[in-house]
């Protein structure tokens, strides 16, 4: 049985103190068979977060599907070709 994870103890305990105190204050029981029903319901709404939180898995190597496609290659047009071609003049500076 795997060990739950950090996400999932710090969901499952936020959700019962949350929602015990919020079922206490809207019930407004004082008798000790309501408070037990409210903590017993409370518990198993927070195992039942802790369990559904998404556990993130990574997988060591990935398949083709998860790899993300090449990207095309542009064609170069003859006018971005024809001006790469052409060599610029070159400025020497003159002697002193």
């Amino acid at each position: 049985m795997p060990r739950p994870t950090v996400a999932q103890l710090t969901y499952g305990s936020c959700t019962v103190i949350f929602s015990t105190l919020a079922m206490l204050l809207l019930s407004q029981t004082s008798s000790g068979p309501g408070i037990a029903v409210i903590a017993v319901a409370a518990l198993a709404l927070g195992v039942l977060v802790a369990l559904t939180v998404p556990v993130t898995r990574s997988s060591p190597v990935p398949t083709a599907a998860q790899q993300p496609a090449a990207p095309e290659p542009v064609p170069v047009t003859a006018s971005v070709a024809a001006a790469s071609a052409a060599p610029e003049p070159v400025r020497e500076p003159t002697a002193p």
